[in-house]
């Protein structure tokens, strides 16, 4: 059974959404946000901080699939570095299950879950985000939400210390497959989303971002897929897009994987 997303973290997300708008983000990596407003955030790790997910269930993180070797999922995570034994649950990855269809060289469906090792306790810093059955493709101008620990600028070798958000423009998928932009180069299909700037503000997600969110009016739409460095104006970052048919995916996975 799919979590409910609560109440005060739709307001919290809000909240992170106006205030995004009204500054005008001027780093790729947006501004920090407000500690704990973004409660279905989960950091991964290999043997170091590697990818974003989204905690999607009580035992289950989503993630990208191109996102190898996690071992641990950190949850109730603002600051890497600050030890937040408050906030904080940690859980070892009891199972990889990327997306049957994953093409590493074409990047389409790009999606993997994590099964963890044990139930995540819901508190006012961990919560779920919930899933509904079917999501409808944003439009073109749209303006949504991604977040991260992704690095904030092309020449940083480091990721985030802090959890950063941005408000980034969907982009038409003709457009973005244009000579202009990707060229076809990979194709971006029908399962991916691209958005980034609007033509004047560059910003984008960033290595370190993958696996994490992108939010539509409140809504998880897409999971950070890749780009071409980060916050070029016409390389806009892409996603895969959460169609009924991925939905339908992550839902039987989860409950095969139950019994």
């Amino acid at each position: 059974m799919f979590c409910l997303k609560s109440f005060t973290a739709f307001l919290s997300y809000m909240f992170l959404l106006i205030v995004l708008s009204s500054h005008g983000s001027e780093i790729i990596g947006g501004e920090e946000v407000k500690p704990h407003s973004l409660p279905f955030m989960a950091l991964l790790e290999s043997n170091t901080p590697d990818c974003g997910g989204i905690l999607i269930n009580p035992s289950w993180v989503l993630s990208a699939a191109h996102c190898k070797d996690i071992k641990k999922v950190l949850l109730g995570v603002h600051s890497i570095k600050a030890k937040e034994t408050d906030s904080r649950q940690v859980r070892k990855v009891k199972k990889h299950v990327p997306h049957p269809f994953y093409d590493e060289k074409e990047k389409v469906n790009d999606l993997m879950l994590l099964k963890l090792d044990k139930l995540v306790k819901q508190t006012k810093t961990v919560t779920c985000l919930k899933l509904g059955n079917t999501i409808k493709e944003p439009q073109a101008g749209t303006t949504c939400l991604v977040a991260g620990w992704g690095k904030t600028n092309n020449r940083s070798n480091q990721m985030s210390d802090v959890l950063m958000a941005v408000n980034v423009t969907v982009i038409d998928r003709v457009k973005c497959n244009s000579p202009e932009y990707y060229n076809f180069k990979p194709v971006i299909t029908g399962g991916m989303i691209c958005a980034g700037s609007d033509g004047k503000k560059s910003v984008d997600s960033c290595q370190g971002d993958s696996g994490g969110p992108l939010l539509c009016n409140g809504v998880l739409v897409g999971v950070t897929s890749f780009g071409h460095k980060c916050g070029l104006i016409k390389k806009p970052g892409v996603y895969s897009f959460l169609s009924e048919k991925q939905l339908n995916w992550i839902k039987k996975t989860m409950k095969k994987s139950e019994f």
